[in-house]
């Protein structure tokens, strides 16, 4: 378990890029992303100038005791209908247990009560049961299975559809705090 204080998440900016890039090109997360490739300096430069320009997404860094230690990602926000997507990932290896569980609750609050999203959604490989049950902790249900939907090496891999919505977030926060934090 984590101290509340000693976990925080910020806007990504552009001194970012290379943390964020080495993280996104280790073996253990490229395995478990869409985007499997390793990504050069000039892809991820272009992504980055992109992504800090694009209205409708939050790139967040999350820190442990004042060190970048991870990446969240909430894109495709649709204020109209109240809906977004998220990813995540713990880019150092060496955190406190429970680093993952907090980053997921900081994560859910900014995304339900700062940007008001009313259902976030995000995609899992069917093979990441541990990301699965992960999200199932914090309330995320299966909505979709979409067979043989993404190329993986020379094969297609089954993807878990989730969704959490707010008033579910709201309802189960306080229990939801426990899983990450020690007070």
């Amino acid at each position: 378990m984590l101290n509340r204080s000693d976990c925080r998440l910020r806007p990504m900016i552009e001194a970012d890029a290379d943390k964020v890039l080495s993280w996104r090109n280790q073996e253990r997360i490229r395995t478990n992303m869409y985007t499997d490739h390793m990504i050069t300096g000039d892809e991820h430069a272009i992504w980055v100038h992109r992504a800090l320009a694009d209205a409708t997404a939050r790139y967040l860094i999350f820190e442990w005791q004042g060190q970048p230690a991870g990446f969240v990602s909430i894109t495709a926000i649709d204020p109209r209908q109240g809906r977004a997507v998220w990813a995540f990932y713990l880019g150092e290896t060496t955190l406190p247990r429970g680093a993952g569980l907090a980053m997921e609750y900081l994560a859910l609050e900014f995304a339900f009560e700062v940007l008001a999203i009313r259902k976030l959604m995000c995609e899992v490989f069917a093979f990441n049961a541990p990301v699965i049950k992960l999200h199932g902790r914090f309330g995320f249900q299966q909505e979709a299975l979409y067979k043989a939907h993404a190329r993986k090496n020379d094969d297609f891999v089954d993807v878990v559809g989730l969704a959490l919505f707010c008033a579910d977030w709201m309802e189960n926060k306080a229990g939801l705090f426990k899983l990450g934090f020690t007070s």
